[in-house]
């Protein structure tokens, strides 16, 4: 349950990073508060994880799940890059946190 918990949290993150990205564009108080709900999940979910796992392993993961994601994110709705390289960093991202859930 935690590590399903942790994968929520960092659904959320991403959902929070691409909230930032669309209030800098709207400049509303839906996107505002759209941020404020899904980074409010991200912590309560990561909290709830790290109660059975270890902290540095939850974080990596969480931090993880978020930062690839927010990338994919920007790349799928912002036309951000989608550069052969910037794709393979974000795999070894994704690689790491599976290989922490492995060892964990």
């Amino acid at each position: 349950m935690a590590w399903t918990a942790l994968v929520f949290a960092g659904i959320f993150e991403m959902f929070g990073v691409a909230m930032i990205n669309k209030l800098h564009q709207d400049r509303n108080w839906q996107s505002l508060t759209l941020l404020i709900l899904g980074f409010g999940a991200s912590f309560v979910l990561l909290a709830y994880a790290m109660e059975t796992l270890a902290m540095g392993t939850a974080y990596a993961v969480w931090t993880g799940i978020g930062a690839s994601g927010g990338a994919i994110i920007g790349m799928l709705f912002y036309n951000e890059s989608k550069d052969w390289k910037r794709i393979l960093f974000i795999a070894m991202v994704l690689g790491a946190a599976v290989g922490l859930k492995l060892v964990s």
